[in-house]
């Protein structure tokens, strides 16, 4: 569980021959550094015009980090499924037939970790361009940051989204999981031009 580590922690069990932690917790890793960045922009927004702004912001973001993390495990959760589900035995034909009945149902879950991570990916792209308007200039670096991490996590599960629906049958299913990744796409390159807009506001 990713509450019960710290980041060194974690990371080197990434790193090592386990299968799980990888991208997929890596990508919610990602999302909640960009969150927490998100929170700390807001927090250094001090102008009293833009209090309730920034507390809201603040907030908001203080419930993405969790809900970011939660995704961590429930990826390496959903890859352990899929992983038993296709060591299960295939002498028979029935034995072969539930196995594949398994191995598509596993499938399908581990997309859910992904999928969600768009979702909350939506709500911290949301924030930063809430900031974008109001936040205080030294820490718009920080807001393009947060977009930057963002990107990188919904590349991310885009990849991992894509890897499932190649071994998925189910043609209605196929097309639900296409729809996010071009939702995930277009959120991506959202991240992208909110990033660009900053830099040149840095440079300007």
């Amino acid at each position: 569980m990713i509450d019960s580590q710290n980041i060194r922690a974690y990371v080197e069990r990434m790193a090592s021959d386990e299968p799980a932690p990888g991208g997929g917790a890596a990508a919610a890793l990602q999302l909640a550094l960009g969150a927490a960045l998100v929170g700390m922009s807001a927090r250094y927004t001090t102008a009293p015009e833009h209090a309730d702004d920034a507390r809201h912001a603040a907030g908001r973001a203080e419930e993405l980090i969790p809900a970011a993390l939660r995704l961590a495990d429930a990826d390496a959760e959903a890859f352990g499924a899929l992983s038993a589900a296709y060591a299960l035995p295939k002498d028979s034909d029935q034995e072969q037939s539930e196995r594949s009945r398994a191995i598509q149902e596993a499938t399908v879950g581990a997309a859910r970790p992904p999928r969600d991570l768009v979702d909350v990916g939506t709500e911290v792209l949301e924030l930063t361009r809430e900031l974008e308007t109001w936040v205080n200039p030294n820490v718009l670096s920080d807001v393009a940051a947060a977009a930057e991490a963002t990107r990188a996590a919904v590349a991310t599960a885009v990849v991992t989204i894509e890897i499932n629906l190649a071994s998925l049958k189910d043609p209605a299913t196929r097309e639900e999981l296409g729809a996010d990744v071009e939702r995930a796409e277009e959120l991506a390159e959202g991240t992208a031009r909110l990033a660009r807009r900053i830099r040149e506001r840095i440079r300007a």
